[in-house]
């Protein structure tokens, strides 16, 4: 990943959302592309699924995924160092 950004949202079709911002049809992902999945969850209800999006786009919500990515970012660091 180029970006360190990260993006947090819910869709009921993964790979089609990956596609779309990809090409660029949400502006305001498009300046962060190309992106990747790097974790993902899944809810049986829409519902359980808005609620954890909501929470993972709080200030807290946002440090407990980075702590539980924390590998990936430091091995994406160190990636860039040897570079």
């Amino acid at each position: 990943m180029e970006s360190n950004e990260l993006y947090v949202g819910y869709t009921s079709n993964l790979k089609q959302r990956l596609v779309e911002h990809n090409q660029g049809l949400n502006l305001s992902t498009k300046r962060y592309m190309p992106w990747e999945i790097i974790y993902y969850e899944a809810c049986l209800n829409k519902k359980d699924a808005i609620g954890r999006e909501n929470y993972l786009k709080t200030t807290q919500g946002g440090r407990m995924l980075k702590r539980r990515l924390k590998e990936f970012f430091y091995e994406e660091k160190s990636k860039d160092l040897i570079s």
